[in-house]
C-alpha cells in the first residue's frame, strides 16, 4: 500500500550527470525549441527517480524555460510517465480486446488477490504494483503483460504463470 509518507513533495535536486543528459537533449533541436525536448527529459528524470514528481516538473520547467503547467500537461497526458512511487517490479497488464477476450480481466483479478494490492497501490514490502494498459501489441500472446522500466514482456498468462513470475521476481529481489 502506498504510504502518505511516500508522496510527500520533498524538493529534487538534479546530479550534474543528469543535467549533462538533458543538455544533450536540448542540443538536438534548433534554438528557442529547447521544449521539444520534454518527453525525453521526462524520461530521464523517472529513469533517476522512478517516477515523476511535481518538484521533478518544476524543476524541469525551470531547465526549459517554460511554464510548469506545460510540464504537468505533458506528463499527465502519456501513461507511460508515473505519478507516483511504483513497486519494484511494476506490472502492467493488456486490457484491450484481444487480451479480454483471452482472458486479461481475470488474469488482473488474479494479480490483485495474489498481490493483495488494487490497482496502482503498493504491495507493503515494495516490490509490486500493477496497473492494466492500452495495447502491448502482442495479441498472438495474450493475455500478456509487461514489466518496466526494462519492458520485458510475459505472454499467454495463466494463474499458474503468474504465481511462477511473482516467485522467480521475489526470488531475485532477495538477491
Amino acid at each position: 500500500m502506498l504510504r502518505v509518507e511516500d508522496t510527500i513533495q520533498t524538493p529534487v535536486e538534479f546530479s550534474a550527470a543528469l543535467i549533462a543528459k538533458f543538455d544533450d537533449v536540448v542540443s538536438r533541436y534548433p534554438e528557442g525549441k529547447q521544449k521539444a525536448g520534454l518527453l525525453p527529459i521526462l524520461h530521464l528524470v523517472q529513469a533517476e527517480f522512478g517516477w515523476v514528481s511535481a518538484p521533478a516538473m518544476d524543476k524541469v520547467a525551470a531547465y526549459l524555460n517554460i511554464q510548469p503547467v506545460e510540464v504537468y500537461e505533458v506528463a499527465t497526458f502519456y501513461t507511460m510517465y508515473l505519478m507516483k512511487p511504483q513497486g519494484k517490479y511494476f506490472l502492467e497488464v493488456c486490457r484491450t480486446g484481444p487480451c479480454c477476450l483471452n482472458g486479461a480481466e481475470d488474469i488482473m483479478k488474479y494479480i490483485e488477490q495474489k498481490l493483495g494490492v488494487k490497482e496502482g497501490d503498493v504491495t507493503p514490502d515494495g516490490l509490486f504494483s500493477w496497473r492494466g494498459v492500452e495495447c502491448l501489441a502482442a495479441c498472438g500472446f495474450a493475455p500478456v503483460l509487461q514489466i518496466g522500466p526494462e519492458y520485458t514482456f510475459y505472454e499467454n498468462l495463466t494463474p499458474a504463470s503468474v504465481d511462477k513470475l511473482v516467485a522467480d521476481l521475489t526470488a531475485q529481489a532477495k538477491n
